[in-house]
């Protein structure tokens, strides 16, 4: 068994993708309309396109926003990407402008910090590439 397609919930898709892609360094993999103004929208990891996807998912569904709300309340990432060097993506992810709310920590032999996506959740990067 193996992960292919995990997601967030995202006030704004269009956002979303501008964040993920241009902001975080994920690639387009589908854009699909699906009905009114929501999409299939899924970004993958330019080194690995044909791995584990992650759905933009529109937040529209009324347990979504007390779900996140919670989430983000409490400190809590909705997701964790994994990067070879956490000090170097927060350093050069602070120069883009992302807001962090916790700065790199070391937890042993995991190094992790924590940064809001600017559409809802609260994102970890660990390393472990």
């Amino acid at each position: 068994m193996k992960i292919h397609l995990t997601s967030v919930f995202v006030d704004d898709q269009e956002q979303a993708l501008r964040f993920y892609t241009d902001v975080l360094g994920f690639v387009k993999k589908h854009d699909v309309p699906v009905g009114g103004a929501d999409r299939w929208l899924t970004v993958v990891s330019p080194d690995a396109p044909e791995g584990p996807e992650l759905l933009l998912e529109p937040s529209g569904h009324p347990a979504v926003g007390p779900y996140r709300s919670a989430l983000v309340k409490d400190g809590i990432p909705a997701a964790s990407f994994a990067v070879a060097d956490v000090r170097a993506e927060y350093d050069r992810l602070r120069g883009l402008g992302v807001r962090f709310t916790q700065e790199p920590v070391e937890m042993g032999a995991v190094t992790v910090a924590v940064l809001d996506d600017t559409v809802g959740n609260l994102i970890q990067i660990m390393n472990g590439q």
